[in-house]
């Protein structure tokens, strides 16, 4: 299992380390939202050998990042059915998963590759690099980053995990 994991795999799973994003490597028997990711109880459960894009790992990522810490463990599987989040925690986790890449140095498309995001992923990307984009008010409100306008402001984050 250990053999597939690239470098920018290693380098998430770094940062993962680095700001408290629990995962847990490890053969996934079920199916799962997106393939070779799970999560389970607020954390991820990663399948280096199912994982087919990882960058899809600082999406799921984003949605624990931007879970309230005391209702974190409610997150399993799909958001949306497990801990109800609708389409502001969607917009918040796709703002916080485009800081982390920002914050890694990885290109627009290790996040938004052509399989994902309902065919979406060149107009997220140039809407993002273009310092656009959108979620990231709700980051600033979260307390998490200072409004993209400011100096020291989004993509930047003061917080990687909302409290």
């Amino acid at each position: 299992m250990r053999d597939k994991i690239t470098a920018p795999l290693q380098k998430v799973l770094a940062f993962f380390d680095n700001i408290g994003i629990r995962y847990q490597l490890q053969p996934l028997a079920e199916p799962s939202f997106l393939a070779g990711v799970l999560i389970k109880e607020g954390g991820l459960c990663i399948d280096p050998e199912q994982l087919t894009q990882p960058g899809d790992l600082l999406h799921e990522a984003g949605h624990i990042a931007v879970t309230p810490t005391a209702q974190r463990h409610l997150l399993n599987d799909n958001v949306n059915e497990s801990a109800n989040q609708g389409p502001a925690e969607e917009m918040a986790a796709i703002a916080w998963s485009w800081a982390a890449l920002v914050h890694l140095n990885l290109p627009p498309e290790f996040l938004f590759h052509s399989e994902g995001y309902k065919g979406g992923s060149e107009a997220y990307i140039a809407a993002f690099s273009g310092g656009g984009g959108f979620g990231h008010p709700l980051l600033s409100w979260y307390g998490m980053c200072e409004q993209s306008s400011a100096a020291d402001g989004y993509p930047q984050m003061k917080l990687w995990l909302r409290p």
